[in-house]
């Protein structure tokens, strides 16, 4: 049967758009020209393939097009800046440099300049997220619209603002000074680390997660650790997502409601990413940042045979260290599971007494667990109800109805 063009161009662009398009933003120096560029190529691909067949090397066939495609942008540019210059409106500039080889450039180094630019905080954070993963992702406007489930018109209000905003404040693309890295590093792992999440327990909707934004996070996140493999906190953050994607096939029923952790068929967790999770922890090097303590956290999970053989006792201790690291409500709630997991509820209910955070549903729900085991059944279903009224994933809100109702 033969190989429809359309398909093959759609899947290796899927590969490919994140290289080209950081090839191409280095050598404009542009983000929202890159991209128009590499779409020009998309579709120049798109026709001759269909007429030609596809070539034997699609991926080096792409990034040639694109090369020719910047060169001749930036030859008219250059032409034009010699026009300027001729009537006195600009400063004439030296010959043109060889701008092929410009774009002959490691590849690695072009991708990582991308995501710091991507992740700048000088953009707000659903800025961040929705332009990561339009340009590294290789996600459709309507694919991370559907994702979030908002508008697609709003997501893709957020991906022009973002471009114009990048445009206007100049930001380079470039890698940030060593005095920025740290912060800009922090910004570029918590967009990957939000993509995560939202696949992992979607805010809002009907599904309990969304597999394709945990794959493009995973993906994300093994790249940075390949561009950046002496970051611990790069590997950090990978390990913590392998660990936690590895429950995915446990955590859903055949009808697609929620297993919670302890109830869950630990036979069917993936192993495979057990044991890259716990390799990239490894290259954590036992440090302390908030990604790689997270991690120690899902690694006690990923070691216990069954739920109750996990060490609390342990995973309490490293709550306790991560208050500290990174302190927040979300930090102490997750303590307080665990503190009362290694067998004090009573102390668990105290601090989560001392928490505020408007509008969350886990507090209410949590709340609820606790005052369940205290045996106040009363105070829990009205903690329950409570969180089901707050949460806006069906799912969930299904869940924290049913252990409502199991107390009546």
């Amino acid at each position: 049967m033969a190989t429809d063009p359309r398909r093959v161009v759609e899947a290796v662009w899927r590969i490919e758009s994140a290289q080209i398009t950081a090839a191409l933003a280095r050598l404009v120096g542009d983000v929202g020209v890159a991209e128009e560029l590499a779409q020009d190529v998309f579709v120049i691909a798109l026709e001759q393939w269909t007429e030609a067949g596809v070539p034997d090397h699609p991926g080096s066939w792409l990034m040639a097009t694109a090369r020719h495609r910047a060169v001749d942008q930036l030859r008219r540019q250059s032409a034009y800046r010699r026009k300027l210059a001729e009537v006195g409106r600009a400063t004439p500039e030296a010959e043109d440099p060889d701008l092929a080889a410009e774009l002959d450039d490691y590849v690695g180094d072009d991708l990582l300049r991308l995501i710091f630019t991507t992740c700048h905080p000088v953009l707000s954070t659903e800025a961040r997220v929705a332009l990561t993963l339009r340009l590294l992702g290789g996600l459709t406007t309507e694919e991370i619209a559907r994702a979030y489930l908002v508008p697609e018109a709003t997501v893709g209000q957020r991906i022009t603002r973002a471009k114009r905003t990048l445009a206007d404040k100049r930001v380079p693309i470039e890698l940030p000074p060593p005095a920025e890295a740290a912060q800009r590093l922090g910004s570029v792992l918590e967009v990957v680390y939000l993509v995560f999440n939202e696949g992992y327990a979607a805010t809002a909707g009907d599904d309990w997660m969304r597999p394709a934004l945990c794959e493009e996070a995973l993906r994300l996140g093994r790249v940075l650790a390949a561009l950046a493999p002496r970051e611990p906190e790069v590997h950090g953050l990978v390990a913590l997502m392998e660990l936690q994607a590895s429950r995915a096939p446990a955590r859903t029923a055949a009808d697609g409601a929620p297993i919670l952790l302890q109830d869950q068929d630990r036979r069917r967790w993936d192993r495979l990413l057990i044991r890259r999770g716990l390799d990239a922890l490894a290259r954590a090097h036992g440090t302390f940042g908030p990604y790689t303590l997270q991690a120690e956290i899902a690694a006690c999970h990923a070691r216990a045979a069954t739920a109750d053989r996990t060490d609390w006792t342990r995973i309490a201790a490293l709550y306790e260290v991560l208050v500290h690291v990174s302190p927040s409500p979300v930090v102490d709630l997750n303590r307080a599971v665990a503190i009362a997991n290694a067998g004090d509820a009573e102390a668990a209910l105290r601090i989560v007494d001392g928490l505020t955070l408007p509008g969350y549903a886990l507090l209410p729900a949590v709340r609820g667990d606790l005052l369940a085991r205290l045996d106040r059944a009363a105070e829990a279903r009205t903690e329950f109800e409570r969180a089901a009224a707050l949460t806006r994933n069906t799912r969930e809100r299904t869940l924290f109805q049913s252990r409502a109702d199991a107390l009546a």
